[in-house]
């Protein structure tokens, strides 16, 4: 019987992510609530400042943030969750909402030592890093958000989705077939991806657990934005965007600059998609540093 590649890659990633510092650790929020984070393996932690990678809706966090782990933990204590429904992370509660995620994440970080920190949020983790700003302003100290808004309407939303092809978020990110799951990541990207099908089976069998839970994160999203409520945020926020973004295009991103203020700055990457973490990796990472560093002043050693 053929190994599923996927898994098989994800036990190299976990190894890479040893060698670089990090190990998994799970915290219970409440009983019934457990949440998988990677977090710095040693004490010398202590002295780096704190960044929180929060991933998208395709993986668990260790598959979307590879390279930016990699990049990071000389410099800084990187923590790695998995959101809900994702990896290794679970709750037998009914509740889907932003708020709730926010909530688990924000109790994990304190329970692991973490008292301030900047959030990196992609996608839909983009939308929990600014719940988490809104509703903890002591912990989040700046936000890096790449192809995410702090809030849109269910109409502006829907409409994302309607204009790239698909009738709703759930159709777009939660694929049941090779052909479906193609057309997300071809969406997703600057360009196509050429890999065999049998990847991409193997991807919706490893990836796509949870499906009724995630879509329920979905329609939780969408509600929650029947009606726009930008919020006023404190904290910094940086949009670090591919110029190539099909499903949230750059213009968005540029309007929510406009509306929230001064705090706010954009950085736009060219030849990437949506994923642009993963298409242009290094120019990703030595964005989110240089943005790092103004926010959080490295020990002088360090410099």
């Amino acid at each position: 019987m053929m190994v599923n590649m996927v898994t098989a890659y994800g036990w190299l990633l976990h190894w890479i992510m040893r060698a670089v510092g990090l190990r998994p650790y799970t915290v219970e929020i409440e009983e019934g609530t457990l949440m998988r984070f990677w977090i710095p393996c040693d004490a010398v932690w202590k002295n780096k400042p704190a960044v929180v990678l929060l991933h998208g809706f395709c993986g668990d966090g260790i598959i979307n943030w590879q390279c930016q782990v990699v990049a990071l933990t000389k410099d800084y204590a990187v923590y790695v969750p998995d959101l809900l429904f994702f990896g290794g992370s679970v709750t037998d509660k009914t509740e889907r909402s932003l708020e709730f995620q926010a909530e688990c994440l924000a109790v994990g970080l304190r329970k692991l030592g973490v008292e301030k920190c900047v959030v990196v949020g992609f996608s839909y983790g983009g939308f929990v890093a600014f719940k988490m700003a809104e509703m903890y302003g002591e912990l989040v100290q700046a936000v890096v958000a790449s192809g995410s808004v702090v809030a849109v309407t269910e109409s502006v939303l829907l409409r994302a989705v309607e204009g790239v092809g698909f009738s709703s978020c759930s159709e777009m990110l939660l694929p049941t077939s090779v052909e479906g799951l193609k057309n997300l990541l071809s969406l997703g990207s600057h360009k196509n991806f050429f890999l065999p099908n049998c990847f991409y089976t193997h991807f919706l069998q490893a990836m796509y657990s949870n499906r009724e839970e995630r879509a329920e994160l979905l329609e939780a999203l969408v509600n929650s934005y029947e009606e726009i409520n930008i919020p006023s945020l404190e904290q910094r926020i940086h949009l670090l965007w591919g110029e190539d973004d099909k499903i949230l295009k750059v213009e968005i991103a540029q309007k929510m600059k406009e509306k929230m203020g001064k705090k706010v700055t954009f950085e736009g990457i060219k030849k990437a998609g949506h994923l642009v973490h993963l298409e242009r990796p290094w120019i990703y990472n030595k964005c989110l540093k240089q943005f790092l560093s103004s926010v959080l002043p490295l020990p002088a050693d360090k410099k």
